[in-house]
C-alpha cells in the first residue's frame, strides 16, 4: 500500500511561524512533524510515499529529499499557487498513487497510531480513523457503530485526518480546489465508509495553542524517557 501525506496547506492559523517555514517542517519532540509520519510509515512496512507541495514546498523537498534517510521512497506532487486543498490535492496525485487503496494522513497531526493496523484493502470507498472529540471540536464529525461510519447518530467521534481511501471515492470529481470531506459524507450516506476508533495519543497541531500543547507533551515524554510511540 502507498501513502500520501497532505502537506501543501498554508498554515494560516500558525502565522507568523509559517511565513518562514512550511507547517510540516515545524519541529516537535526534536524532529519535524512530517518526520514522525515518515518513520511510522516505514515501521509499518509502507515504503512508497507521495507528498503534495504547496506553500514553501521546496523547503520540504530539500529537507526530505528522496526519503531514504527515513526508510521510504518519496515522490512529490507539486500544486499551483494557492494549492488545491485536500480533495484537489488527492485527485491531482492519483496517477502517482495507483489503482489500489492508499493511506492518507494530514501533515499537521501527531499520533502514536500503528499504521500497520489499518486495512490494506477496502470493502468500501474509505476507512476512517476516528478519535475521541477534543475540547476544540466537541461535536465530532461522524458516528461510529461497529465499524460502520455514518454522518449522524450516537457515538459521534472526530475524524483524525488519517484514512485509507479507494480511488473510487474520487470518481466523477472535477480537478481543481476542493475538500474531500463532502466526498466522505456522500459515501457515508451510501453506506460506503467504514472506520475504527483510535484510543491512543493524537494531537491536531493546527493552531499555536495546540502546537504548544503537543510540544509540552512530547518534551515531557522525552525528558522522562517515556516512549512517545507507546499508546496512552
Amino acid at each position: 500500500m502507498k501513502a500520501m501525506i497532505l502537506a501543501a496547506g498554508r498554515g494560516q492559523r500558525l502565522r507568523p511561524l509559517t511565513d518562514e517555514i512550511p507547517k510540516p517542517l515545524i519541529e516537535v519532540g526534536e524532529k519535524p512533524l512530517i518526520a514522525w509520519h515518515l518513520e511510522r510509515l516505514a515501521a509499518a512496512g509502507i515504503q512508497d510515499v507521495v507528498i503534495n507541495l504547496g506553500h514553501l514546498g521546496e523547503q520540504i523537498r530539500t529537507t526530505l529529499g528522496d526519503g531514504r534517510l527515513f526508510g521510504v521512497n518519496i515522490t512529490y506532487s507539486p500544486e499551483p499557487p494557492g494549492a488545491l486543498e485536500t480533495g484537489g490535492g488527492l485527485l491531482n496525485a492519483l496517477p502517482l498513487l495507483g489503482d489500489e487503496a492508499f493511506l492518507v494522513v494530514n501533515a499537521d497531526v501527531w499520533t502514536d497510531l500503528d499504521f500497520a493496523v489499518l486495512p490494506a484493502r477496502l470493502s468500501a470507498d474509505a476507512h476512517l480513523v476516528l478519535v475521541d472529540n477534543p475540547a476544540h471540536h466537541p461535536e465530532g464529525d461522524f458516528a461510529l457503530t461497529g465499524n460502520q461510519v455514518t454522518n449522524a447518530g450516537k457515538n459521534r467521534l472526530t475524524y483524525s485526518g488519517i484514512a485509507v481511501l479507494g480511488p473510487g471515492l474520487f470518481r466523477g470529481a472535477t480537478p481543481g480546489r476542493f475538500s474531500y470531506v463532502p466526498l466522505l459524507r456522500s459515501a457515508a450516506e451510501r453506506g460506503r465508509v467504514t472506520g475504527q476508533r483510535h484510543s491512543g495519543r493524537w494531537f491536531d497541531a493546527g493552531t499555536a495553542e495546540r502546537l504548544e500543547a503537543l510540544r509540552i507533551a512530547l518534551d515531557r515524554w522525552l525528558w522522562t524517557g517515556e516512549d512517545p510511540n507507546r499508546p496512552a
